[in-house]
């Protein structure tokens, strides 16, 4: 075959591939806004992404599972999922290829071999949609917004229906306020539309209405007077930061469960996939979804944990600055904060050592902890530096993090990555909160002293961890398959 002839083929090869790509593109969209199916890939998302963005997804399944992956075998899966009548799922189309790949022969076809592996999905209840409200409209908040709105999808699960902040509400305002949800200087422009009605103070995203509502104080609030009933309240603030505080919000007319987005005292600290499952929404009220660093580093240390065993160590979280700290020199509350941020490396403490052992409570004692905020808007960077109990290697400790990754509750909290070239600006808008880099991984020669590297982005991966945690406290999860 010559040259031409071989560049032809590949010309001929590619159409066909982008071809698939958006016929494949169009079942994910029907899936979702049809009938509230999503189709992720490794947990990597799906819904609006480009042609080239799905490609690059399936070269990136074929080397976490060394196995070819092609869009046309997730053609013919996602092909097979759409004839079948499912409830709202959350599917991971990129495993159930693989498991096909691996079990073809024990099925007559693909519909079959989908119909046995979501044949639990007929005895999931039916879902109860929950009002939401943003308390706060931070960077913490927008992101939440996005997501909530972005994947509203027909509304059964949570509803973003108002927003509380606090001072005067005019034109201004809102317009100000649909700015910053629109634009996003780090996480780029909000995949949707945004304008505001000035006459019932609200903004329009989506085409759906959502309330502006000025309050100082959370227990003054009547939520039913704007048609809210019964909602989670997601706290974005951080003013209210124990269970006396927080419990303000349960005063309000209307809401029933409260989410804060920072670690509290004397509620429940939540570290999704970790240790959900151990405080029951029904007996529960006030949850804190923890730090964006305790969401980083409690998958990776419960996965260690589990499978050699922690005598001690050393967390050192190499931070983005944030929004507290200055940006030319001044006064500080907090020793080195003051210094400009985007100027200098600051050391300054973290309670994530600490805050760990309320969702892994083995580590108590175990754990020191540092940080050093880094001047980069976003984007962070946990080492581990931790001794364990058992002899490991270097292959041996990224097979187990890998399959952590793979199977089992983690799968959405583990990232693995396979990238030799992984820089802070890569992992910007990764919604896995722990992004393992395994080829920075360090074994020393006892084989017990490890170094472990767990990069997150500390806005996006951390909402989604919010997220995650709201859909389990307002009990509308949905049947998955990871």
């Amino acid at each position: 075959m010559s040259f031409v002839d071989v560049y032809e083929k590949e010309l001929s090869f590619q159409t066909d591939r982008r071809k698939a790509t958006v016929e494949f593109i169009k079942i994910v969209s029907d899936l979702w806004y049809d009938n509230s199916i999503e189709l992720v890939v490794f947990r990597n998302q799906l819904i609006d992404r480009s042609v080239s963005d799905i490609l690059n997804l399936h070269k990136y399944a074929n080397d976490f599972v060394e196995k070819p992956i092609s869009i046309f075998d997730s053609v013919e899966i996602a092909q097979a999922i759409q004839s079948l009548d499912l409830p709202p799922s959350k599917l991971d189309i990129g495993k159930l290829t693989y498991e096909y790949f691996l079990e073809e022969k024990n099925y007559e076809d693909a519909l079959s071999f989908v119909k046995d592996k979501l044949k639990k999905a007929k005895d999931v209840p039916d879902l109860t949609p929950k009002d939401v409200v943003l308390y706060g409209f931070g960077r913490i908040g927008r992101l939440l917004a996005r997501e909530l709105m972005n994947k509203a999808g027909k509304g059964s699960q949570m509803r973003l229906r108002a927003i509380v902040t606090r001072g005067n509400i005019d034109k201004t305002v809102l317009e100000k306020r649909a700015s910053l949800l629109k634009m996003d200087s780090v996480h780029g422009d909000f995949n949707g539309t945004v304008s505001i009605d000035e006459e019932n103070k609200a903004l329009i995203i989506n085409g759906t209405t959502v309330y502006i509502i000025s309050a100082n104080a959370p227990e003054d609030i009547d939520y039913t007077a704007y048609g809210i009933n019964d909602a989670l309240v997601i706290d974005n603030t951080g003013a209210f930061r124990d269970d006396v505080a927080l419990a303000r919000h349960l005063k309000g007319k209307g809401v029933s469960k409260v989410l804060l987005t920072a670690p509290a005292k004397g509620v429940p600290n939540i570290v999704h996939g970790a240790n959900h499952l151990d405080h029951d929404p029904n007996k529960v009220d006030i949850f804190s979804a923890a730090s964006c660093t305790t969401n980083a580093i409690t998958p990776i240390l419960k996965a260690v944990e589990e499978t050699f065993g922690v005598d001690h160590g050393h967390l050192e979280t190499i931070h983005a600055y944030t929004n507290d700290q200055n940006l030319v020199d001044n006064m500080h509350s907090k020793y080195r904060r003051g210094r400009a941020a985007a100027l200098n490396m600051v050391i300054t403490e973290t309670g994530a050592g600490q805050a760990v052992t309320k969702a892994l409570p083995s580590f108590e004692g175990k754990l020191t902890s540092n940080a050093i905020r880094v001047p980069v808007p976003n984007g962070s960077l946990a080492i581990l530096n931790l001794e364990l109990n058992k002899e490991t290697t270097r292959e041996e400790l990224n097979a187990i993090i890998k399959k952590y990754a793979m199977e089992g509750d983690l799968v959405e909290q583990i990232q693995y990555s396979l990238n030799n070239e992984l820089v802070s600006s890569d992992i910007v808008g990764t919604s896995a909160p722990s992004i393992y880099d395994s080829n920075a991984t360090i074994v020393a020669k006892n084989r017990k002293s490890v170094v472990l590297y767990v990069w997150y982005d500390n806005e996006y991966g951390y909402s989604h961890q919010v997220i995650r945690l709201a859909k389990y406290i307002a009990q509308v999860r949905r049947f998955t398959y990871y």
